[in-house]
């Protein structure tokens, strides 16, 4: 999802440091965030709560269940100077809904240098793992390269992309990292976190989404409940998920299942204004309007979701300007 958050970074830094100040009367205070545990001076981690927050609130267009679930699930993580388990995240919906956005923000926020941290790994099945063949070899050199990082950091996080494109079993090497342990192959990981990325369950997302507009109800009104146990058989179901037969869903030691809901057309119009001004561009409305009338958009009836979310608005506003 292409946002702007030249404008973001200082107003999120007021924010944050007023929420970290106000924070400090509840009992955790600016430090419980940054160093005061010790270890999370380990490395590059530096969590920034606060910032991130305010860049989701501004940014992510029409996710309020995956605003609250991350947020949350950050916040006890981060505040526990002795996590029991890594945090273990799983993000589902239809393309350009913002997961990979979502992702880079955490990258962004927890880690001083971002996605160019040396703590922060991403795995994708195209450049990593792209034949199926090799997947024993696969397995060896995945365990031996989270083994090796979390040795050198434990304050590391992990982020696999296209889950549905995985070479099936290949996750399995993950189950011992993922689980409630105090030690794992000698390595300290409980403070390490991963998230996985995922299409598989959008299309059951999106028939929720769909049913609560056709009985009138206020898209926030969507709860997880309602949504994760479809996901969650979506994936167990799908022998193409990196998950199938990982045993790590069946052994629940996923913290979260993340649902991102389709992107209606006013959602993807806050992306298109986002993508302007990150251009340094003024909201020209006829450049907003072509944008979304170029957009397709399902059920073919009431054209109400984004056929590809936000994923195409750069490539479209240029096509306008």
């Amino acid at each position: 999802m292409a946002v702007a958050r030249h404008g973001c970074r200082p107003w999120c830094s007021i924010l944050g440091l007023l929420g970290l100040a106000l924070a400090a009367a509840a009992a955790w205070d600016v430090a419980s965030l940054r160093c005061s545990f010790g270890s999370f001076c380990e490395c590059d981690f530096r969590p920034d709560l606060p910032g991130l927050e305010c860049d989701l609130a501004q940014h992510l267009a029409g996710q309020h269940l995956a605003k609250a679930l991350v947020v949350k699930s950050l916040k006890a993580f981060v505040q526990d100077p002795a996590p029991s388990k890594p945090l273990v995240l799983s993000l589902h919906g239809w393309t350009g809904t913002g997961k990979s956005y979502l992702s880079s923000l955490l990258a962004q926020y927890l880690f001083r240098g971002g996605l160019r941290s040396p703590h922060v790994h991403h795995f994708s099945p195209i450049i990593h793992f792209p034949h199926p063949s090799h997947t024993e070899q696969y397995k060896k050199e995945l365990k031996g390269w989270v083994q090796g990082n979390l040795t050198a950091c434990g304050r590391s996080l992990f982020l696999f992309d296209e889950m549905d494109k995985l070479p099936p079993g290949l996750m399995e090497v993950l189950k011992p990292f993922l689980g409630p342990s105090w030690v794992v192959y000698g390595t300290n990981y409980r403070k390490a976190i991963f998230i996985f990325i995922s299409n598989t369950g959008g299309e059951q997302i999106n028939q929720v989404a769909l049913e609560a507009w056709r009985s009138h109800r206020d898209r926030e009104e969507i709860s997880l409940q309602e949504v994760e146990p479809a996901v969650s058989r979506a994936v167990l179901d799908n022998p193409h998920h990196g998950f199938w037969r990982s045993g790590i869903m069946e052994e629940r030691l996923l913290d979260a299942v993340v649902p991102f809901l389709p992107l209606q057309r006013h959602h993807v119009r806050h992306c298109v204004l986002n993508e302007l001004a990150q251009l340094g561009l003024e909201p020209r409305e006829e450049v907003v309007q072509a944008v979304l009338d170029s957009t397709t958009y399902f059920p073919e009836q009431e054209r109400l979701f984004s056929s590809n979310g936000c994923k195409t608005v750069a490539s479209r506003i240029m096509f306008f300007l």
